[in-house]
C-alpha cells in the first residue's frame, strides 16, 4: 500500500510538472520574434512619436524588435478591436486610449473594456489644450464663450475623434459654459492641425502636437485641461481654474489581449517600466509635455475598471449615452 501510494504521488508530481513545463518554456523563451505594438493614431502625431520612443527603448530591454503599427481612425478604437481577436501570446500589444472607457457607453463596440484586455503597464499621460489662430478674433476662453453665445453652433473645433478626451473635455466645458459648439472629428493630430492651419476650423482641441505652431506664432493656446498649469506654458490658464470644472490628462501605456501568461505579462511590464528611466524616452515626453504616470499591472487593471464606471456617469451627464 505504501509503495503504491508513493508511486501515485511520484507519478502525479511528474505529471503536474509536465503540464507546467510548456508554459514555463514559453515564458522563458519570450520574446522569440518581433513584437507588434499598435498605435491607433496616424504617423507623425505626438502619440506616435511617444510610442515609437517607448518601443525602441523596450526593445533593447527585451532583446527583440518592437514594430510600431499605425492603425488610425474610429476615435482610436482600432487597436482595441484588433486585441480582441489577437492571440494572447504577448506578440500583439496596443495603446488603449481613454475612449475605450467612454465609447462603449455611447455605441456598440466589439470589445468589453473590463474583460477583454490585459492592462500591462501605464506609462504617461497627455497635456491637452485648446488652440485658435493667432491672428483671429478669439484671444481667450472668454472671447470664445461670448462668440458662441452670440452664434450658437457656429464656432467649429476639431478633435482627434468622437468620444476621445480632446472631444469630451470641450463638450464638458461647453455644457458648463452654457454654449453649443460645432464638433469636427479627425483621425488624429496631423489632420486636426491641417484643418485649423488651413482655416477650415476655428479651433483645435488636442494633445501638444500643436506646440510647434504655438511656438512659431501661428496658433494661440487659450487653455489647457490639466489639474494645474503646464510647466511649459505657465501663463495659460486651465479650464478648471477658469471655473469650468474640467480636468483631463488621459493616462496610457501598453496593453494586450485577455488571457496572457502572467510570466509573459511580467516580462513585458518590466521592460516597459524600464523605459521610464531612459533619458531618450523622457526627452520625448518632455518635448510633448507629457509626464511619467506609472501604474503596474494590478494598479492599472484596477484603475481601468474604476475609470470605466466613472466615465459612464460623464457620458450620461453630457447626454451622449447610447439610447437603449
Amino acid at each position: 500500500m505504501r509503495s503504491t501510494r508513493r508511486h501515485f504521488i511520484s507519478t502525479a508530481t511528474v505529471a503536474a510538472g509536465s503540464l507546467a513545463l510548456p508554459r514555463l518554456a514559453r515564458a522563458q523563451s519570450f520574446p522569440a520574434r518581433p513584437i507588434r505594438y499598435i498605435c491607433p493614431w496616424p504617423a507623425g502625431g505626438s502619440t506616435d512619436a511617444v510610442i515609437r520612443a517607448v518601443a525602441e527603448s523596450a526593445a533593447k530591454a527585451l532583446g527583440q524588435t518592437i514594430v510600431v503599427d499605425n492603425r488610425p481612425g474610429a476615435g482610436g478604437m482600432l487597436g482595441a478591436n484588433e486585441l480582441v481577436n489577437a492571440r494572447p501570446d504577448g506578440y500583439t500589444l496596443s495603446q488603449l486610449p481613454h475612449g475605450v472607457f467612454r465609447i462603449p457607453h455611447m455605441q456598440k463596440t466589439t470589445f468589453d473594456t473590463t474583460k477583454d484586455f490585459t492592462w500591462i503597464a501605464c506609462l504617461t499621460g497627455y497635456t491637452f489644450g485648446l488652440v485658435v489662430p493667432a491672428d483671429g478674433p478669439i484671444k481667450s476662453v472668454a472671447d470664445l464663450v461670448a462668440y458662441a453665445k452670440a452664434n450658437p453652433d457656429k464656432f467649429s473645433y476639431g478633435s482627434t475623434g468622437t468620444g476621445t478626451s480632446p472631444h469630451l473635455a470641450v463638450e464638458e466645458f461647453a455644457q458648463r459654459a452654457g454654449i453649443k459648439l460645432n464638433h469636427v472629428p479627425f483621425k488624429g493630430n496631423a489632420d486636426n492641425m491641417q484643418a485649423i492651419l488651413g482655416g477650415h476650423t476655428m479651433a483645435a482641441s488636442d494633445a501638444t502636437g500643436w506646440a510647434p505652431h504655438v511656438d512659431s506664432g501661428k496658433l494661440r493656446l487659450i487653455a489647457t485641461y490639466g489639474g494645474k498649469r503646464s510647466k511649459r506654458w505657465p501663463n495659460v490658464p486651465t479650464l478648471d481654474e477658469l471655473g469650468f470644472k474640467t480636468v483631463s490628462d488621459s493616462p496610457f501605456g501598453v496593453c494586450g489581449p485577455k488571457g496572457m501568461d502572467p510570466a509573459v505579462t511580467r516580462t513585458l511590464h518590466d521592460a516597459f517600466k524600464k523605459t521610464l528611466e531612459d533619458p531618450a524616452v523622457l526627452a520625448v515626453f518632455d518635448k510633448f509635455d507629457q509626464t511619467v504616470i506609472y501604474m503596474g499591472t494590478d494598479d492599472y487593471t484596477r484603475w481601468a475598471r474604476e475609470t470605466y464606471t466613472a466615465e459612464k456617469a460623464t457620458i450620461e451627464r453630457l447626454g451622449l449615452a447610447a439610447k437603449s
